[in-house]
């Protein structure tokens, strides 16, 4: 995992990065700043050494993840914007340009499935150290911590039942004839002009002939599922592959409207429905996540998504724990909605709960207790600028995954801003200063 050695023999037709960048600009001092010999540490016994292969540069990748969430960036655009940018490849451990690809884009998803959330999240916690050096975030804001959830929705289209019984039909046609199991019939003329029928009478507010449609696609799914089952019984081989994606249709076959655990999405059946009364939007198709931030600096000091719908307040304990076991820092007042009555916190930290009622609290504390609501605009920034507001990775541990890196992107984004504002207050002293001498000097030259 670690860089090889770099010759201290200069290239003679290559200029080295340290040259040609501006020593000042912000993700140059970064680069600096974050211990990178730490992730070869964390991430060493993921791999085997002498056998394949050898594997990229730690640095490399977690500097390609950095920005892939810093700039709201894919795969593929990281990898290609990384080729045109010296500041990036310097940030990634460049010595000299490159002119050619780091890697493919598919090594990032293998590299995140070989590393895992109880690694990514270390990338997670460095950001934070950054940003105690930098100066982002006060060792004495971590005492103060508001708490909230938000959503984080998966990457799939709008479910309705119909739907869902015609993409599971073709799902198990698709694999039948993969696997060489004759079907009687695949209906899939039939299944898509009644899925076509079924969007038109909704349309036109014929429900009672759209319901009809929508059970015929239902019935054409049972056929297929209960031929299978037929066809495959006898077969041990056939039966193993075709396990899952037959509990799959099964389940959606047999759930009803009022189910708990219903089946939302094919490809991603760990997707559940949620329900946080925006007018705007009533149900949103993912799962939760838990943010932490500081009350002072809205700095993100945890985050961690959660699957099973759980009530706010049960995730309230798991949520400050993350918290201080990643800042080594014990929370003192932690601020919350009222989404959080009856919280399952045992800490030592103080829960303050927003409600009716504040004029007859002390002023300081009802200056903290305004100042939960600045958590809001956090998760708004996390989910449209970082890439949590949509989540294309696959499974529970792609949920886990992104959140991390979506709150890593947030804090380096903020890093990236005070060192920019820091560079620019300088330089405005400086011709300030400058200025106040140029002015000053024909008054020197007389006296």
């Amino acid at each position: 995992m670690q860089a090889k050695r770099q010759s201290p023999q200069v290239e003679l037709f290559s200029i080295p990065l340290e040259r040609i960048i501006n020593q000042k600009h912000p993700l140059r001092q970064l680069a600096d700043i974050i211990d990178w010999s730490s992730f070869d540490e964390s991430f060493g016994k993921c791999y085997s050494p002498g056998q394949g292969r050898p594997a990229k540069p730690t640095r490399l990748m977690v500097g390609l993840h950095y920005l892939k969430h810093t700039f709201n960036l894919s795969d593929e655009e990281v990898v290609k914007r990384w080729v045109e940018n010296p500041y990036w490849q310097y940030f990634c451990g460049m010595k000299s340009f490159t002119h050619k690809f780091p890697i493919e884009p598919s090594l990032m998803t293998k590299w995140r499935n070989r590393i895992k959330s109880e690694g990514l999240e270390k990338l997670f916690e460095e950001t934070i150290q950054a940003g105690l050096k930098t100066g982002a975030v006060k060792r004495r804001s971590l005492r103060k911590l508001n708490v909230d959830t938000t959503v984080q929705e998966k990457a799939i289209s709008y479910p309705t039942d119909a739907k869902l019984y015609d993409r599971m039909r073709e799902h198990l046609v698709k694999l039948s004839k993969g696997h060489g199991v004759e079907l009687r019939q695949n209906y899939n003329r039939k299944s898509k002009q009644s899925l076509l029928m079924r969007g038109r009478y909704s349309h036109a507010r014929q429900m009672k002939r759209a319901r009809k449609e929508q059970k015929k696609v239902k019935n054409y799914l049972g056929r297929v599922i209960r031929d299978i089952e037929r066809k495959i019984s006898s077969d041990e081989f056939l039966t193993d592959k075709f396990s899952d994606i037959l509990a799959l249709a099964n389940r959606l076959y047999v759930q009803k409207r009022n189910d708990k655990q219903k089946l939302y999405s094919i490809h991603a059946p760990e997707v559940e429905c949620i329900s946080k009364g925006k007018v705007h939007k009533h149900y949103e198709f993912g799962c939760k996540v838990s943010v932490v931030t500081t009350s002072r600096d809205n700095f993100i000091v945890g985050i961690h998504a959660l699957h099973g719908t759980p009530y706010d307040g049960h995730t309230l304990d798991d949520a400050i724990s993350q918290a201080e076991r990643l800042c080594n820092f014990k929370a003192s007042e932690v601020y919350v909605d009222r989404g959080y009555r009856g919280h399952n916190y045992t800490g030592s930290a103080t829960i303050h709960i927003v409600c009716k009622g504040m004029k007859k609290l002390k002023r300081s504390l009802r200056r903290w207790l305004k100042r939960r609501s600045a958590i809001e605009p956090v998760i708004g920034h996390v989910k449209n600028d970082g890439r949590l507001g949509l989540n294309y990775l696959k499974g529970v541990e792609g949920d886990l995954v992104n959140a991390l890196l979506a709150g890593s992107g947030y804090n380096m984004r903020k890093i990236l801003a005070g060192l920019l504002f820091c560079l620019f207050y300088r330089w405005q002293i400086q011709t300030t200063a400058f200025k106040s001498y140029y002015y000053c000097f024909p008054i020197i030259i007389k006296i």
